[in-house]
């Protein structure tokens, strides 16, 4: 059978909001988990008092078997509609669902944003949308969750409230509305506008969540522009040699092509390409692959070198322009902070060199120039100059490797674009 498209997504919004439980709802309507799994949960949250949340602790005890290193049957984070497989990238969890969306194997091709009728916009639901907005996402869900709650009452009125305050921030930011944005009214507990319209808000016309999941649009996959190979691991297969694995960013990879790792700038002939043990004769972008190069060793190349064409070798970075978006510092950053930068399968210590300019958040304009700190919330452009050789690329040209995480005392700091960079060597 012909697999069916495949997209990642990611949830975001403020926490407390109702992701988890969002999420809970969506893979039990999909049929990935049972309704027992469910009653066992809700067992156990009435006898430690917390009787509504059985949804959220699915993916908590998700998350917990994750954290013991038990491998989980990954469709319980896959679940399919009749159009497509989606993979939900990490849920909720404010501090690691960031590093997982930017460097993760997957980058976040649609946004699922829950944003609570009861409370309205909160400080992260500001923060989330500026966050997918940086990161390249262009199509939203806003999923205006717990409309069953006593003090909104499934009100048409409350929900068109929330619903303005939110287009306010989507248009803010460069968001197009209707075409990036749809919204919807839902309670992810009572199963409203899930995956069948809800009794309870005649009022509400459009599409219920799942047929608005069936609704986004596949991103195109680049396969005009030269190869970009992140490489996760590495191999040594008997009778084969050294095996690189990555995933196809950009581009195709077939046998006979000449290809250079940079920043090791090693380079071979591709022998061979494989996916689920099966030659193919080209890989394209998405696929997950082994590949042999002729005389590539394996003390050549590691982890976060990235394959492209001798032809169009990967930038190593002297340094670069960002723009970042400052999530979560417990003080304030300053010029020569060097935390670590997570950009595709990369992990390399980078310095703030230059804070060049802060930046209004909801219009992007310069609101200072050469800010002496930056803090929580703030968005900015800063310089920046890995320590140790990096492979990134321009965000315009190639969004896959120019997107990135910061990170530092166990939780992401910030997340931000690559503008401009300046190669090594040039």
């Amino acid at each position: 059978m012909a697999q069916k498209p495949h997209m990642n997504l990611v949830f975001i919004g403020h926490v407390d909001h109702g992701k988890s439980t969002t999420v809970g709802r969506i893979l039990l309507d999909a049929g990935v988990i049972r309704q027992e799994e469910i009653e066992k949960f809700r067992s156990e949250a009435e006898a430690k008092g917390k009787a509504t949340f059985e949804f959220a602790w699915v993916m908590d005890d998700l998350k917990e078997e994750r954290e013991r290193g038990v491998t989980i049957d990954i469709a319980h984070r896959r679940f399919d509609t009749d159009k497509y497989y989606f993979t939900i990238i990490d849920a909720p969890g404010h501090r690691d669902f960031v590093k997982n969306m930017i460097t993760g194997t997957s980058q976040a091709d649609a946004a699922v944003l829950v944003c609570s009728a009861a409370e309205g916009v909160q400080e992260q639901t500001r923060e989330h949308i500026f966050l997918a907005r940086t990161l390249g996402i262009r199509q939203v869900i806003a999923a205006v969750n717990k409309m069953d709650r006593q003090e909104v009452a499934y009100s048409e009125k409350r929900f068109n409230e929330v619903k303005e305050e939110l287009t306010k921030l989507f248009k803010g930011i460069g968001y197009k509305i209707p075409e990036q944005v749809t919204f919807i009214p839902i309670s992810a507990y009572k199963d409203d506008n899930i995956k069948t319209a809800s009794p309870n808000m005649p009022w509400y016309k459009g599409p219920t969540l799942m047929a608005a999941l069936n609704a986004l649009q596949v991103p195109e996959k680049p396969t005009d522009k030269p190869l970009r190979l992140p490489v996760q691991d590495v191999y040594t297969i008997t009778g084969i040699g050294t095996v690189p694995v990555g995933r196809v960013e950009t581009g195709k990879l077939k046998p006979g092509d000449k290809i250079i790792f940079n920043p090791s700038g090693k380079s071979g002939e591709v022998k061979s390409v494989e996916m689920h043990h099966e030659q193919l004769t080209e890989a394209l972008p998405g696929d997950n692959v082994g590949f042999n190069v002729r005389g590539i060793d394996k003390n050549d190349i590691k982890r976060g070198d990235v394959a492209g064409p001798v032809s169009s070798p990967p930038s190593v970075a002297e340094y670069f322009i960002a723009q970042i978006q400052v999530l979560n510092h417990p003080s304030v950053i300053t010029e020569g902070y060097t935390p670590v930068f997570h950009c595709h399968t990369a992990q390399v210590a980078c310095e703030f060199t230059e804070l060049q300019k802060r930046l209004d958040p909801k219009t992007g304009q310069t609101a200072e120039e050469k800010p002496q700190t930056l803090k929580t919330g703030d968005a900015a452009i800063v310089k920046i100059t890995p320590k140790k050789p990096l492979v990134v690329e321009k965000y315009k040209e190639f969004p896959q490797l120019g997107r990135f995480a910061i990170r530092d005392m166990g939780q992401t700091i910030a997340a931000g674009v690559i503008v401009e960079l300046k190669k090594r060597g040039e």
